[in-house]
């Protein structure tokens, strides 16, 4: 299991498998929040803790983006429409973790801004982007 907190320890989530790759993206919002997306279902495999506050982009509502109510930190989103199964995708800010346990977890960029298509990857991990 994996934890995150955001910077007071207010808000806080837990993804229960280690993920295989995580999300750099370059759109509009995630470069400016500067986030390292893992990926789940809220409730299922996610589970968060604290209270949040949360932002919905204008131009495409179906994302809340929550943030702790405290500091400020952008703990995860959570897709506001449910899937075929009747679970909502959520994805973690992976940088409210430890770095030690996922160092070598690979990245993949993901071009949000123009094409809205994953690059190739580059051989960068999660520990070539704390820096």
């Amino acid at each position: 299991m994996l934890k995150g907190t955001c910077h007071c320890g207010e808000a806080g989530w837990t993804l229960d498998t280690m993920p295989k790759s995580v999300t750099a993206c370059n759109c509009t919002i995630c470069r400016r929040y500067g986030v390292l997306w893992a990926y789940g279902y809220f409730g299922d495999d996610i589970q968060t803790t604290g209270e949040t506050g949360t932002y919905r982009r204008r131009d495409s509502g179906d994302i809340n983006f929550h943030f702790c109510a405290t500091c400020g930190c952008v703990t995860h989103f959570v897709v506001c429409s449910e899937d075929e199964s009747g679970r909502k995708r959520t994805a973690v800010n992976l940088r409210m973790s430890d770095p030690s346990p996922i160092g070598q977890i690979p990245i993949r960029h993901f071009e949000g801004h123009d094409s809205f298509k994953e690059l190739p990857s580059d051989g960068r991990t999660v520990t070539d982007m704390w820096f």
